[in-house]
């Protein structure tokens, strides 16, 4: 979502680093592009002026003239006053939803129709049960909707969260007392109270809000709101937070192509926090707001932390441990490499992953450009599934006539699965030398193939080489990206915790 954002604010502060001591002019020159950028952005015009302003007044002072790196300090402090918009910087133990109160405890979802307000009651059910082993009790409020009811029973099939049975002919405000008391003689810790829409805000929508509040008395009520439609979320959650006093923001759509204006003004704007994004349609799909990882993501710094969080969560331990063995004998096959390929299409696919690496703005540019996307895991994986586990043990036995059956059966081109076979020899030769002592981990391993000497990743601070050109021309040719492997292992995400063994992608990893 802060896509183009971030190739905006980097344009501008790479004409920063590297200089000495700043004036008032370069900083000038500087804010003048920063506030042209956010305005681009979508930013709210009070919120990009307060922003600009205390950027400048810290910049300008004392702080930057005494610094080293002066233009490494302007950075530093656009990065802070961008956590102190986005609602200050929190500890990685607090919750982000309270269920501090007695049981069962209401949670009201609210937020105009089609904003994705039904699947996210799904999904905070589900990541409630799941990480804080609670007993949760889903209610449809929206009688209003076609088969909204219906959809949210369907849900809890899918999560295995029960839902309230449906009754017809009741209202919102008779539904929701039901709801509270079946979650009391039910034994149920939360209960989730999904709400009707509408297609705006009108007074008939608040009045309906404001009354099932009154009779639930909810500990928290979260506005769900679309970040697609920019500034218009701002307004919806202003008008929100006037009639109903929402105690919490979810931004849906996060992985689309909005220009992030939306989360940047809504916490200042409304002074309501954003607590949760939904990062995709799949009911895990679903990420803490944490202020200082998005400030990182936006300066192109990366959220290394959410990686490692989004693989922990993902990747099946036990499995990978299999390979990570596997790959320290030198042995890699395709159902090997089918394996990894998977695993990055579970932590987001080569763009989810990559976003959270620090330092790649070029790279993922030049991905773009040659059209290296989520679909490359896609047609890899689809070649691999056509083949015979006799040809993904011994790939050497592939010959044309086999490769034409392969390329019928996968829907490809025999030129495509070249390039697989051409990555998969690319990859297993350089496990076979970390497996001799060499450097682990994803970086590792791409500058082996590109001669980077097991360098770092494209863009990366000092003391990290890294020549994009050669990463883009390693990707085109190999016609993919090369998988993760297991934990605490060349390649490996899982395990990263406990002293980031095995190399820390987009970092040089350690020489035991």
């Amino acid at each position: 979502m802060f896509e183009n954002l971030t190739g905006r604010l980097g344009d501008v502060f790479s004409k920063l680093t590297g200089r000495g001591a700043l004036s008032e002019k370069d900083v000038d020159e500087a804010m003048r592009e920063v506030r042209r950028a956010l305005l681009e952005a979508d930013v709210a015009l009070p919120v990009v002026k307060s922003f600009i302003d205390k950027v400048k007044t810290r910049a300008i002072g004392h702080e930057v003239v005494k610094s080293v790196s002066p233009g490494q300090q302007v950075i530093k402090i656009v990065h802070d006053e961008l956590v102190e918009m986005l609602g200050g910087a929190s500890s990685p133990d607090e919750p982000v939803i309270s269920l501090q109160a007695v049981r069962p405890v209401p949670i009201m979802m609210v937020g105009l129709q089609g904003s994705g307000k039904t699947t996210s009651t799904a999904k905070i059910a589900r990541r409630l049960a799941e990480r804080e082993k609670v007993k949760v009790l889903m209610a449809s409020l929206d009688t209003r909707r076609p088969a909204a009811q219906e959809q949210l029973r369907v849900l809890g099939e899918q999560t295995g969260i029960a839902t309230l049975p449906i009754v017809a002919g009741q209202n919102p405000v008779q539904i929701a007392r039901r709801a509270i008391e079946a979650g009391r003689l039910g034994g149920y810790d939360v209960v989730m109270l999904d709400t009707a829409g509408r297609t705006h805000i009108d007074e008939a929508l608040m009045a309906e809000m404001a009354e099932v509040r009154d009779v639930t008395n909810p500990h928290e009520i979260l506005l769900v709101t679309d970040s697609l439609t920019g500034q218009d979320a701002v307004n919806v959650a202003r008008q929100f937070k006037e009639r109903i006093d929402v105690t919490g923001i979810i931004l849906t759509r996060v992985d689309g192509d909005g220009r992030g204006g939306a989360a940047l003004s809504m916490r200042a704007v409304t002074g309501v926090p954003i607590k949760l994004l939904g990062t995709g349609e799949k009911l895990d799909a679903l990420e803490d707001f944490r202020a200082e990882r998005v400030a990182g993501r936006i300066l192109g710094m990366g959220d290394v932390v959410s990686l490692v969080e989004r693989a922990a969560e993902t990747i099946d331990a036990e499995k990978a441990n299999r390979i990570a063995k596997k790959m320290k004998k030198g042995e890699f096959d395709l159902d090997d490499l089918s394996e990894q390929l998977s695993q990055m299409a579970r932590m987001g696919g080569i763009k989810g992953v990559m976003s959270m690496l620090p330092g790649i703005a070029k790279a993922q540019k030049q991905m773009a450009d040659a059209n290296l996307d989520d679909k490359v895991i896609k047609r890899q994986t689809a070649i691999i599934s056509s083949m015979t586990k006799i040809e993904r043990r011994n790939p050497k036995i592939l010959d044309a006539r086999r490769k034409r059956r392969i390329a019928a059966g996968s829907g490809t081109e025999v030129s495509e699965i070249n390039k697989l076979l051409k990555m998969h020899r690319q990859m297993a030769d350089v496990l076979k030398m970390m497996g001799k002592g060499g450097r682990g981990g994803l970086a590792g391993m791409l500058g082996k193939m590109v001669g980077m000497g097991g360098g770092g990743m494209p863009e990366m601070p000092a003391g990290m080489p890294g020549d994009p050109k050669a990463l883009q021309d390693m990707m085109k040719s190999a016609g993919g990206f090369p998988g993760l492997g297991g934990p605490g292992k060349p390649g490996g995400l899982p395990g990263l915790p406990k002293g980031f063994p095995g190399g820390l992608p987009g970092l040089p990893s350690k020489k035991k």
